[in-house]
This record gives C-alpha cells, sequence and structure tokens, in this order.
C-alpha cells in the first residue's frame, strides 16, 4: 500500500489502511527491536486529542453539576426554614385555640 501523509496528518483516519512504519535501510540492522506500526501511536494520539478536546466540555457539565447540587441544597434549607416557620405559626394559633377554648369554658 502507498499511502501519502505523515503521523500527525495520516492520509486516511481508518487505522487498518495505514500503512506500517519499518526501519529505514539507512539505519543499522538490530536499532530496533522491531517494526513499529503507527496503528498504536495514531491511535492513541487520536484519542488522546479528542480527550484533550472533551476536557473542556467535561469541566463544564462538572461545574452544571455542581451548581445544580448548590441549587437543590439551597432550595430545601429554604423549604426547611419555610416549614419550621409554618410550624411554629400553627403551634402558636394552637395555644391561641386552647387559651380561648379555656376562657370560654372556665366562664
Amino acid at each position: 500500500m502507498n499511502a501519502i501523509g505523515t503521523i500527525d496528518r495520516p492520509f486516511t483516519h481508518d487505522p487498518k489502511k495505514q500503512a506500517p512504519m519499518t526501519s529505514s535501510p539507512s539505519e543499522p540492522q538490530g536499532s530496533a527491536s522491531r517494526a513499529v506500526t503507527t496503528i498504536g501511536a495514531n491511535a492513541s494520539r487520536q484519542n488522546r486529542t479528542r480527550e484533550m478536546q472533551l476536557i473542556p466540555e467535561a469541566l463544564a457539565r462538572a461545574h452544571m453539576d455542581e451548581r445544580l447540587r448548590e441549587a437543590d441544597a439551597e432550595r430545601q434549607a429554604v423549604r426547611l426554614v419555610a416549614a419550621r416557620r409554618m410550624q411554629r405559626r400553627a403551634e402558636r394559633a394552637s395555644m391561641r385555640a386552647r387559651r380561648a377554648l379555656a376562657m370560654a369554658v372556665m366562664h
């Protein structure tokens, strides 16, 4: 296969269609342990690039999730305060009703 391109800018993005890298004739024999293919290196480079491009999106998503959790906690705290306020108001109204009933019974 005679594919034109470099490691960073391959002719095709399909790793199966890329030509494997082999040692050049000018290298001394035995300098490389075995022929290195671009499939693993290129795939990891593309994955790393993809991951790097998705980092801001992941950070934004995590930031939004944190803000949503904070907003939920704030809403729950506000509801709890309102419920306690209403409970105290109901207790005061109950005490007023008891007093009024006691006054009515005594007279």
